[in-house]
């Protein structure tokens, strides 16, 4: 039996989706329902096992210790909005801690959600490189992803002193990921959601306005990376297992805010029509104008899958899911 934490919530449903698709096990969930939508982004499944609460879990691991094959963590709190900074200890931090330690003893795999959100304004590039000198140039801009680096430094603690490890482990850092099941995710969606939003409500899309002189509106650049590819890649971490490390998961190339909507209104058949609004004041200091996965590593691991480009990916999301009466994966 599998174990994904964040069973319910965006990336975990459509890893058990895919999970299913693939024959796999029955999977554990751990996650709670607290939202309409996370029960239906299971609904459809048929492999599932418990479901299991964040507070129960401890005791879960006790008592079906055995039956445990691997961990695929990805339950978190992703809000970059989010500024508790002791629930983001326990939950980002402490969590994935006591994870790793289970599957260090039990001697079995464990893959984590990290986030780009650790690169910060991307200044010191975007490396996934697993040292301390990388790790240490980076200065996330939010608490959530302050978080995320902090348990990465944690990893990158432990396998230097030679403590016990599990005999496979990755952390992935995921960009700007889009797709069905995050509509859950109220105000922390991804921008192709919005801009689907706003087009089918108004027929036209709102961008922010450069808040950067020398900037034009609109060529903020991100490395927008489909749900499915990121799935993808984690089951076959776990399935290969080869190369445990840090793991950018991105497309690869930045694209622009226009490319996106661009692509938004192509896929719904509609002219395009953009304003540009003032970017919050809350937001000028912690924008991030560009971010682009450097995926020499996972290629390296072995890695040969090709990634969905931002065209195919927008028109697959609004043609098979938004634009249909089932918008569930």
């Amino acid at each position: 039996m599998l174990l994904v934490t964040g069973g319910t919530g965006f990336i975990g449903s459509v890893l058990i989706a895919e999970l299913e698709r693939g024959g796999a096990p029955k999977v554990a969930l751990c996650d709670r329902i607290d939202d309409p939508h996370k029960g239906r982004n299971i609904a459809k499944r048929g492999n599932l096992g418990p479901l299991v609460p964040p507070e129960r879990l401890g005791s879960f691991l006790e008592s079906d210790r055995r039956h445990i094959e691997a961990i695929l963590h990805m339950g978190a709190i992703s809000s970059t909005t989010f500024t508790d900074a002791d629930v983001l200890e326990r939950t980002n931090v402490a969590l994935p801690t006591l994870l790793w330690d289970f599957a260090a003893e039990r001697g079995i795999p464990f893959i984590y959600a990290s986030s780009a959100a650790t690169y910060g304004d991307g200044t010191a590039g975007f490396d996934d490189e697993f040292t301390g000198q990388a790790l240490g140039r980076l200065n996330p801009l939010n608490p959530y992803g302050a978080s995320k680096h902090r348990f990465d430094l944690e990893v990158l603690r432990r396998v230097n002193a030679g403590a016990d490890a599990p005999p496979f482990w990755a952390g992935l850092k995921f960009f700007n990921v889009y797709g069905p099941n995050e509509y859950h995710k109220t105000g922390q969606h991804s921008v192709v959601l919005s801009l689907f939003e706003q087009i089918r409500d108004t027929g036209r899309a709102r961008l922010f306005a450069s808040a950067r002189e020398g900037r034009p509106d609109g060529s903020e650049e991100r490395d927008f990376i489909w749900v499915g590819d990121c799935a993808q890649a984690v089951l076959w971490l776990w399935r290969s297992g080869t190369q445990s490390g840090l793991f950018n998961i991105g497309s690869g190339r930045a694209r622009s805010f226009l490319d996106l909507a661009r692509a938004t209104f192509a896929a719904m058949g509609r002219p395009e029509a953009i304003d540009f609004v003032e970017m919050p004041a809350a937001l000028r200091g912690r924008y991030q104008y560009f971010t682009e996965a450097r995926m020499e590593r996972l290629r390296a691991a072995g890695y040969t899958q090709p990634f969905t480009s931002l065209e195919d990916g927008v028109g697959a999301y609004v043609r098979d899911f938004l634009a249909t009466g089932d918008p569930y994966w």
